[in-house]
């Protein structure tokens, strides 16, 4: 385990454990951070023992989103350069998540508010507390959401709710998150970790590649047209037909025993 000011990162079993840990500030971001996160995130991509990612929050929250105390107007006169912000911070570790060929398991256990619940919905799995809530704080100091908001609230939930959700920044607790699709489940709170690591375990026991696969082709299958998607569909499958994990599931299938998955 290794662990610094701002997240604690643990492997054991195939599963990278990363706990955002500025508790005190309700888990709000940082440089620091940001960068930590990152780098949890880039070891998942480089190291083969690494199989499942589990995300969570130290403390009583999840994430606050930004450090709004980085951005004090009364400290100085100079504007900030948000787009800066999301290009130097906030985007480079979505996009790694989302590329990421290996699940994401996201355990919200408090508020996720801006762009931490907007991370949490770029994640694969994603179970909440039940007093868990999201929210889309942005409007409430004349933002817009960013960290992927905008695209994936729209994607999981239609053009009305997202509007009224970014407009009104009205909280959603977690088993309406659930009722409506942006979370997987809402789970009590004092099973929230227990059940998180369950799936994060059982992921990391299954066929790594062709997860992965399976997350690459879901999330693409929003903005492709069908021909272009069977296309990818067809070279997917070779690729996963080609592993020793599907080798591995068809013959333990057919001597009627659990499969051994090595992840490759």
């Amino acid at each position: 385990m290794t662990e610094n000011q701002s997240v604690i990162s643990s492997l054991e079993n195939g599963v990278l454990k990363l706990t955002l840990n500025r508790p005190d500030k309700l888990n709000a971001f940082n440089e620091e951070m940001h960068l930590a996160l990152r780098t949890g995130i880039e070891r998942a991509h480089n190291e083969a023992d690494v199989r499942t990612v589990l995300l969570t929050g130290a403390g009583r929250g999840f994430c606050a989103g930004q450090d709004l105390g980085d951005r004090d107007p009364r400290k100085s006169d100079e504007k900030p350069d948000l787009g800066h912000t999301l290009d130097t911070f906030y985007n480079p570790t979505l996009r790694l998540i989302r590329e990421l060929e290996k699940p994401v398991v996201c355990a919200v256990n408090g508020v996720a508010a801006g762009a931490g619940a907007n991370i949490a919905f770029a994640c694969d799995i994603v179970l909440a507390a039940r007093s868990a809530k999201f929210i889309q704080a942005f409007s409430k100091i004349g933002l817009i959401p960013d960290a992927g908001g905008s695209w994936s609230l729209t994607r999981i939930l239609g053009e009305p709710r997202a509007k009224a959700l970014a407009l009104l920044a009205e909280p959603v607790m977690a088993e309406q998150a659930e009722s409506w699709g942006l979370i997987w489940k809402a789970v009590d709170d004092d099973a929230l970790l227990d059940a998180a690591l369950a799936i994060a375990d059982k992921l990391a026991l299954g066929p790594t590649v062709g997860l992965g696969l399976t997350k690459r082709l879901i999330q693409a299958a929003g903005t492709q047209d069908l021909d272009t998607h069977l296309d990818m569909e067809r070279d997917c499958q070779r690729a996963a037909g080609f592993t020793d994990d599907y080798a591995e599931g068809v013959t333990a299938f057919l001597e009627k025993r659990p499969a051994v998955f090595k992840g490759k």
